[in-house]
């Protein structure tokens, strides 16, 4: 199990997967490295529906009894906190960064993965610094004009069907 230290440019060889694609995205990352070695950073707030979504899989994992979980609803990791929640995490751990973001009206409901970094917040335009070895963007609604008011309005019912579909691809294939 080989660990990677450079992290490449975010938004960087993305692909596009449907839910029932993504235990095959976690089975890869797993035949790669130990559960015990990985956290999961799931970035986001319980304040707006739409960037909720990382702290339901946080939530969702921290349930599933996996340990090393940053974000959840109790104590999500956010665009205030996210420098010292990252500082948290111990030198040598892979990061598998998952965070919702806004795309094109196709994509909606579909995964962002990639072996690269995420930017927290790109589509609302905040600067936040690249996290992650791996990362999942989850399109939860349709980038537009107003971004945060479009997050705000975003479906709960999807955020959590998405949720759910990440905490069970991570269950499937670390377990």
């Amino acid at each position: 199990m080989q660990e990677q230290k450079e992290w490449p440019a975010a938004g960087v060889n993305r692909r596009k997967l449907s839910g029932a694609e993504l235990a095959a995205f976690f089975a890869d990352i797993r035949a790669r490295h130990l559960r015990e070695d990985v956290t999961f950073l799931c970035i986001g707030t319980d304040r707006s529906t739409g960037d909720a979504l990382g702290p339901l899989v946080g939530t969702k994992l921290t349930e599933l009894g996996f340990e090393h979980v940053i974000g959840t609803l109790r104590e999500p990791c956010d665009a205030t906190n996210l420098e010292r929640r990252m500082a948290e995490i111990p030198e040598g751990r892979v990061i598998i960064a998952i965070d919702a973001c806004l795309g094109m009206a196709d994509s909606v409901g579909t995964y962002l993965v990639s072996s690269q970094p995420l930017q927290p917040a790109r589509s609302v335009g905040a600067s936040l610094p690249e996290v992650g070895h791996y990362s999942i963007a989850a399109v939860v609604n349709v980038n537009g004009p107003k971004p945060y008011w479009t997050l705000q309005m975003t479906s709960l019912y999807k955020v959590m069907q998405m949720a759910d579909e990440i905490a069970d691809a991570v269950a499937s294939a670390f377990r």
